[in-house]
């Protein structure tokens, strides 16, 4: 009887993930924006015995997954952190093996991004790119470019400091030619000179493999931020670790900087002996 008793529950709060966890079908509230950073590719490739770029290449599936994910949950931006800035220092073979890959995904994926309505959105500095993958950037961006079901933002040569930095070249380019005084500058002027401008912020803001760091990624952006942080490796992060990671978030309080009080209510008709009143 119970067991019959619990499946009709389950069939009408949603569905069991494959970690036993009661899914709802509908999850809210959700984000609007999030971010992610993939990390531990290498470490899930040795653990089975396979090089780093072996690990790379089945993060590539994770990504496809989490898009698909963001499109079913009709989250609107996602960013994903894909080389970041300070990844050049990796050993030479390694950033070979990842401008392949993302060769071969601007060549062979944009077509499916597409077809799919999902804008691509490169974000960081490409002049550091040979030539053929700046050609494919640009086709790629431009051929998504009035697509609306998600904006993808695949950070590339990118760090958080370095979109700071730019954005406040860009202000005081415009100070120096005269069009801006130094007093108008503003927080809002800042957003709208970095990579992201016209995007809201991250509400939510992963991290895979344990690690408790943000490393270089939306530093002004993840001001309000809600963070996670999971041990699972990037590869093994699937549709369910996502939909985790939202259900979480449905029960994040939110304040951006107020506070209000949350003292429990009182029955006022509760009666009172001598002894209690005297406590």
């Amino acid at each position: 009887m119970f067991s019959r008793l619990k499946a009709v529950f389950i069939l009408l709060r949603g569905k069991l993930s494959r970690r036993g966890k009661v899914v709802p079908d509908i999850i809210t509230p959700k984000p609007r924006h999030v971010a992610v950073i993939m990390d531990g590719n290498g470490r899930w490739a040795n653990s089975k015995g396979l090089t780093r770029v072996a690990g790379h290449r089945r993060g590539v599936d994770a990504v496809k997954q989490l898009i698909k994910s963001c499109l079913k949950h009709e989250i609107p931006y996602l960013s994903i952190y894909a080389f970041s800035s300070e990844n050049w220092n990796r050993p030479a073979n390694e950033v070979n093996a990842l401008m392949e890959l993302l060769m071969g995904a601007l060549e062979n994926q944009t077509a499916k991004l597409d077809e799919n309505s999902v804008k691509l959105n490169l974000v960081g500095d490409l002049t550091r790119f040979e030539p053929k993958i700046q050609r494919l950037a640009k086709h790629a961006t431009e051929a998504t470019a009035d697509n609306a079901a998600l904006v993808l933002n695949v950070a590339i040569n990118y760090g958080g400091r370095w979109d700071i930095v730019q954005s406040a070249r860009a202000l005081a380019t415009k100070v120096a030619q005269g069009d801006l005084q130094p007093d108008q500058i503003d927080e809002n002027m800042i957003s709208q000179c970095l990579c992201t401008a016209g995007q809201p912020d991250p509400d939510l803001f992963i991290r895979t493999s344990g690690e408790y760091r943000i490393s270089n990624f939306m530093l002004w952006q993840a001001a309000y931020s809600e963070f996670y942080f999971t041990d699972l490796l990037w590869p093994d992060f699937d549709e369910d670790a996502f939909t985790e990671a939202l259900l979480l978030y449905t029960h994040r309080d939110r304040r951006f900087g107020n506070a209000v009080d949350k003292i429990p209510k009182i029955d006022s008709n509760k009666n009172f002996n001598s002894e209690d009143s005297h406590a």
